[in-house]
């Protein structure tokens, strides 16, 4: 759907924002960052998601100046309460039962940037998210699948977690991971991807024929 024009680098290891990116056939390649992911005091939801995506990519620019670098943190909240990845199963199992028949927000903080242009575009996107209710017997089914403890929140939408969601309001693709509306747009305007052109594509498919 999209062709890669400018050398483009993914800050992050999420095989979550990797899958989303390469549906859209955009190439790109992956480096992971290496930062302090801990929250300052009194530091808001949408600050934190924010910094978090800057610093992000201002770490994989430092070493990678002359490419486009995109970088993301994406954040659950209840009631003020930020939940990132559970540090194991028995803290997976109450976050899930945390959210059980209540809504919630999934907050993304993303970011475009190339350090030698002095390009920095940081910006986030928050969905809204509401569980079925669900009991102790649900959350422990399917944290034995193991499937909560990479995911902020400790669930998936896109996996086995879609069957504890009762109704969305906003990006699902942001719930994912990486908000691709928006990333795209970002990446379009500053002329790093751009549509396939559809006659091009058919020449190329008979030259490789």
């Amino acid at each position: 759907m999209f062709q890669t024009i400018k050398p483009l680098i993914l800050a992050s290891g999420s095989p979550r924002r990797k899958a989303l990116l390469t549906t859209l056939g955009i190439e790109f390649s992956v480096v992971v960052p290496e930062v302090d992911e801990s929250r300052l005091a009194g530091e808001m939801e949408e600050a934190y998601t924010l910094r978090m995506a800057q610093l992000k990519g201002d770490a994989v620019s430092r070493t990678n100046p002359s490419a486009w670098i995109v970088s993301a943190d994406t954040i659950v909240v209840i009631e003020d309460r930020l939940l990132t990845k559970p540090a194991n199963a028995d803290q997976a199992v109450q976050m899930l039962l945390l959210l059980s028949g209540r809504e919630h927000q999934v907050r993304t903080g993303f970011c475009l940037c190339r350090l030698d242009r002095n390009v920095r575009v940081v910006r986030s996107v928050v969905s809204r998210v509401r569980f079925k209710h669900f009991g102790l017997d649900w959350a422990k089914a399917y944290t034995r699948t193991g499937e909560p403890l990479d995911k902020a929140g400790g669930y998936g939408i896109q996996g086995r977690g879609g069957v504890l969601v009762e109704s969305l309001n906003g990006s699902y693709s942001n719930v994912v991971g990486l908000p691709l509306a928006e990333v795209v747009d970002l990446l379009s305007e500053h002329q790093v991807i751009v549509p396939v052109d559809e006659n091009q594509a058919g020449k190329d498919r008979v030259n490789k024929g």
